[in-house]
C-alpha cells in the first residue's frame, strides 16, 4: 500500500453509517478495508494519533458492523486505541482533521460523541464487565439485542477481565467476546497468558459443521457417544488450541482462532457467534499495523505518534527540547539501583511509556512488567518491600487510580516503603479525559503514612527519588508529561529533609506558593510583576505532605496574600491543604488557588488547557496583580 495525498475512496465515501455498510456485498468488503487503511494513514499523518492498532483491527471492525445491527446491537471496545475505523464507519469521517484537538473528535470512544460509542474507554480491561452489564440490562427489559465486547490480548491480562469472564460464564447468557490477539498491548505483551495465546494455529471456521456432527451423533448414536466425542474434542483442543480449555472453564464457547485479516472468514465466525445460545469467546488473530509495511515493521513506534509523511512514514522532526521527565526518572532509578541492590522497578504494561525499558536493559533481573494489572503491581511491590527490597512502582497518575485500594490497604496501612513514581501527573494533553493525571494529590494526601512530593526540575526529581529510598514509609513523586527543563544534575544525590519547602525569592506584596513543574512559571510571573513594582515571594513547596508549615505560614503572614499554583484538581488538592493549614492556624491572610476546576478535562494540548486554567506565568502574574491592586485600593479608601 502506498498512500498519497490525492486519494479517492470509491466505497468509503458512500459509507455514512453502518446501515450503508450492510448494503454492500461481501465481495466489496476487502476493498473497503483497503480504503479505510489508506484514509487512516493519510489522515493521522496530519494530526498524529494511535495508528497501528486501528490498522490491525480494520477487517475485524468492518465485519462486526456488517454482521451486527449497531448501534441497537451494542459494540464495546477495550482501551479504544483500535477504534479509529469504528469512528470512520459511524458517521465521523469529516471529523478526522480535528482528531484529539480541543473541541474536536476524541481519540477514544466516548458516549458523549456518538450513539455508536456505547461505553467510554481509555483504561484497559473494562469491556467484558460493561458488556455483561449491558446484556443483563437488555434481558431485564426483555429487549432482543446482541452485545459484543472487543478486548485485546494485552487488556485481557487485567484481573478485572477475568472477574467479568467468571461472572458472565456463571450466568450463561449469550453474548460475544472477541479476543483481538496481536501479541501487543502498547509494548510487547508479557505474562503466562500471552505465552499460552502465542501457541496458536489458524483454523477454518468449523462451528456449523461441529454442531451438525454433534446433533447427528446425538440422534443416531445417543447421548453417551456424544459425551465421549466431546471428551476427545476437549483433549485435542488442549493440544492444538491452548486457549480453548482456559476460556471454556469459564463456560464460554471458544471459537477460533480465525484469521483476523480474512474478512469473509470473520463474517462467518461472527455470524456463528451471534447464533450461539451461550457466551462465546471468538479468538481472532491480527497483526498490529497491518496493511502498511512501515507500521507492521515497527508497531511500537506507530502505536501512537505525531505527524508523519504518509508515503515514507518518516516522522515530522520534533522541535529541539530537553529530554522528557520520564527519561530523567529512568536514569535516576538506574543510578539508585547501581548504589543499592535492594532497588527494583515495576510497571504495568508501560515499560516504554515510563522509560522503564531503560532500567530493564541495565537490570533485567530487577525489572518487572506485570501487564495491565495495576492492582497486582501495587500489592506485588508491597510484598517486595516486606522482604527488605526498595520497589519503585512507575505508574501513570491516571492508572494508579486503578490500584487505589491496594495503595491504601496493602501499602499504607502496613507502612511499607514503596515509592510510587507517577508519570503524566497533571494535564496529559491529547489523550483526554481518561488520561489526565488530575486526582493523585487528592487521593494520596489523605492517606496516613504517605509522603508526597513534586519536583520543580529533573535534578530535584533525582534527589526526591534518592530521599524516598531513605524513608521507611510509602512515598509518591508526581511529575508531568513532556520535556523537563534541561538543568544539570548534582554530582551526587542529595537527601532533602522531609517536609521542607524552598524559598526562591523574597518579596513583600504577595506569596506565590507553587508546586512541581509550575515553580518556573511562578518565577517568571514574579519577574513580570517586579517590572511593575510588585514584589513577590516565590516558594517551591516540594512537599505536598507533610507541608512545610513554618515556611508557608511565615511567608503568608509577611505578605498577607497567597496564591497557590498546582496542576491538579483544586478540590482536595495542594491549595486545599494550604487553606486547611491557614484555617487551622487562624491566620488572617487572603488566599487564591490556581489549579484545575471541578470538571473532567477533554482532549487538547497541555498549553491550551494551562492557559484556560490560569497556570501560565502570564495568568499567575495577573491573578497576583489583581490581589495586590485590591489591597492597595482598600488602603487608599481606609486612609481617606
Amino acid at each position: 500500500m502506498s498512500p498519497s495525498n490525492e486519494e479517492r475512496y470509491e466505497i468509503l465515501e458512500t459509507i455514512h453509517s453502518p446501515v450503508d455498510l450492510r448494503r454492500l456485498s461481501e465481495s466489496q468488503l476487502p476493498q473497503l478495508a483497503e480504503e479505510c487503511r489508506r484514509f487512516l494513514i493519510n489522515s493521522v499523518a496530519k494530526t498524529g494519533g494511535h495508528l497501528a492498532s486501528s490498522l490491525g483491527a480494520c477487517e475485524l471492525t468492518i465485519a462486526i458492523h456488517y454482521v451486527y445491527e449497531t448501534p441497537e446491537d451494542r459494540l464495546v471496545w477495550d482501551v479504544g486505541h483500535q477504534a479509529y475505523v469504528h469512528k470512520l464507519l459511524t458517521g465521523r469521517r469529516e471529523m478526522f482533521p480535528t482528531l484529539r484537538q480541543k473541541g474536536g473528535m476524541s481519540g477514544f470512544p466516548t458516549r458523549f460523541e456518538s450513539p455508536f460509542d456505547t461505553f467510554g474507554v481509555g483504561h484497559g480491561g473494562t469491556s467484558i464487565s460493561a458488556a455483561t452489564g449491558m446484556n443483563e440490562g437488555f434481558l431485564h427489559q426483555k429487549k432482543r439485542r446482541n452485545v459484543v465486547a472487543v478486548i485485546g490480548d494485552g487488556s485481557i491480562t487485567s484481573g478485572m477481565a477475568f472477574e467479568a469472564l467468571n461472572h458472565a460464564g456463571a450466568m450463561g447468557h449469550p453474548f460475544t467476546v472477541v479476543l483481538n490477539d496481536n501479541e501487543w498491548a502498547i509494548s510487547k505483551n508479557v505474562g503466562a497468558l500471552s505465552k499460552t495465546l502465542s501457541r496458536r494455529i489458524v483454523t477454518e471456521d468449523f462451528v456449523h459443521r461441529k454442531d451438525l456432527v454433534r446433533r447427528w451423533v446425538h440422534e443416531k448414536l445417543g447421548a453417551k457417544m456424544e459425551d465421549r466425542i466431546r471428551h476427545i474434542e476437549d483433549a485435542v483442543k488442549s493440544v492444538v488450541l491452548p486457549g480453548s480449555p482456559l476460556f471454556e472453564t469459564f463456560n464460554f464457547e471458544y471459537l477460533g482462532p480465525v484469521d483476523g485479516h480474512n474478512i469473509l472468514t470473520l463474517v462467518k465466525a461472527l455470524r456463528a457467534a451471534k447464533e450461539n445460545h451461550k457466551p462465546v469467546l471468538l479468538h481472532v488473530l491480527t497483526r498490529k499495523g497491518k496493511g502498511w509495511d512501515v507500521s507492521e515493521n515497527d508497531p511500537l513506534i506507530y502505536h501512537g505518534l505525531g505527524k508523519f509523511d504518509p508515503k515514507s512514514g518518516e516522522r515530522a522532526p520534533a522541535a529541539p527540547a530537553p529530554d522528557p521527565w520520564q527519561k530523567h526518572f529512568a536514569r535516576a532509578a538506574i543510578d539508585l539501583a547501581r548504589q543499592d541492590p535492594r532497588v527494583v522497578a515495576i510497571t504495568g504494561a508501560m515499560a516504554t511509556g515510563t522509560s522503564c525499558d531503560l532500567f530493564q536493559k541495565e537490570f533485567p533481573d530487577r525489572f518487572y512488567d506485570v501487564g495491565m494489572c495495576e492492582q497486582h503491581a501495587v500489592t506485588f511491590a508491597a510484598g517486595l518491600a516486606c522482604e527488605g527490597m526498595r520497589p519503585i512502582a512507575a505508574i501513570y497518575s491516571t492508572f494508579l487510580q486503578r490500584g487505589y485500594d491496594q495503595v491504601v490497604h496493602d501499602v499504607c496501612t502496613q507502612n511499607l516503603p514503596v515509592m510510587f513514581c507517577m508519570d503524566r501527573a497533571g494535564l496529559a494533553g491529547d489523550d483526554g479525559v481518561t488520561h489526565q493525571g488530575m486526582f493523585d494529590i487528592a487521593y494520596l494526601r489523605c492517606l496516613p503514612n504517605m509522603i508526597s512530593m513534586a519536583p520543580k526540575d529533573e535534578n530535584e526529581l533525582r534527589n526526591m527519588m534518592y530521599t524516598a529510598t531513605k524513608l521507611n514509609c510509602p512515598s509518591s513523586i508526581r511529575y508531568p508529561r513532556g520535556p523537563a527543563l534541561g538543568v544539570a544534575y548534582d554530582k551526587e544525590f542529595k537527601e532533602i529533609p522531609v517536609g521542607t519547602a524552598e524559598v526562591l525569592r523574597e518579596g513583600k506584596d504577595v506569596t506565590l506558593l507553587a508546586l512541581g513543574h509550575l515553580v518556573p512559571e511562578a518565577l517568571k510571573a514574579a519577574e513580570e510583576l517586579a517590572k511593575e513594582g510588585i514584589e513577590s515571594t516565590v516558594v517551591n513547596a516540594r512537599f505536598i505532605k507533610p507541608l512545610d508549615r513554618e515556611t508557608i505560614l511565615r511567608t503568608a503572614v509577611a505578605t498577607g496574600h497567597v496564591v497557590t499554583v498546582e496542576e491538579a484538581a483544586l478540590q482536595g488538592g495542594f491549595g486545599s491543604a494550604v487553606a486547611e493549614l491557614i484555617m487551622d492556624e487562624d491566620v488572617d491572610v487572603s488566599l487564591k488557588r490556581l489549579g484545575i476546576p471541578d470538571k473532567f478535562v477533554e482532549h487538547g494540548t497541555q498549553q491550551i488547557w494551562r492557559e484556560e486554567f490560569g497556570l501560565t506565568a502570564k495568568n499567575i502574574a495577573e491573578t497576583a496583580r489583581q490581589i495586590v491592586r485590591r489591597r492597595r485600593l482598600r488602603s487608599v479608601r481606609d486612609a481617606g
